[in-house]
């Protein structure tokens, strides 16, 4: 069966039509879900939030010009009601529950079947990134999230928070620069290509294999 275009169906719901509503929330909802689990670790304040989110995306599809793709305007609804949220609530932290890394330009940190020493690194590194992202402006925490998490084009994260391209740059670099810093300052055994770094040396320090403890003895 091919699926109803993003155009008929909100023509069809701004018309009244109560099933293309639920064919809507049918398209998007895990996608909603899978973002908005990105800002709180609670799974029903992450139910709840989706609901207020399609609540609010029936309430205003008649608002949508169709000049973006209908997810974009969708997330830009899902963010912006997330954060609300999360200043309400004071918790201007996003945690998020990913695997990968955001530095590097947007690359991952490891490569495939690292050795158990370099896992324990990269778990570590993953942690300590967590961190360092929670503490970021929220402007800097959407780029990250939509960016290297959700992967979305320059263009739709422009779509999506309402700014230019260049701005979504802008963001992205200072984001990346302020968790790389922080991690030279904080946790330099942990920045990647350094001494420091476990996977690049070894026991007697000068190349790969230094042993955990040897790394400051944890």
């Amino acid at each position: 069966m091919t699926a109803t275009p993003d155009h008929e169906l909100v023509a069809a719901i701004v018309a009244g039509d109560g099933p293309a509503f639920e064919e809507l929330v049918a398209r998007f909802q895990d996608r909603v879900l899978r973002l908005l689990s990105r800002f709180t670790r609670d799974p029903a304040e992450v139910e709840d939030l989706a609901q207020d989110v399609f609540l609010k995306v029936f309430r205003k599809l008649h608002t949508f010009q169709q000049d973006s793709g209908l997810y974009t305007w969708i997330y830009r609804v899902a963010v912006n009601t997330a954060n609300d949220h999360l200043a309400r609530r004071g918790r201007r932290r996003l945690r998020l529950l990913e695997d990968e890394e955001v530095l590097g330009g947007g690359q991952a940190l490891h490569a495939s079947a690292p050795a158990p020493t370099e896992r324990l690194v990269d778990d570590e590194r993953r942690a300590v990134t967590r961190r360092l992202v929670d503490e970021l402006p929220e402007n800097f925490r959407s780029v990250i999230v939509l960016r290297e998490y959700e992967d979305l084009s320059y263009t739709a994260i422009a779509e999506v928070l309402g700014i230019s391209i260049g701005t979504v740059e802008s963001r992205l670099f200072r984001a990346r620069q302020r968790i790389r810093r922080g991690l030279e300052e904080r946790y330099p055994e942990l920045v990647p290509g350094t001494r420091h770094d476990g996977r690049r040396l070894r026991p007697d320090g000068d190349g790969p294999g230094e042993s955990t403890e040897r790394r400051g003895g944890r």
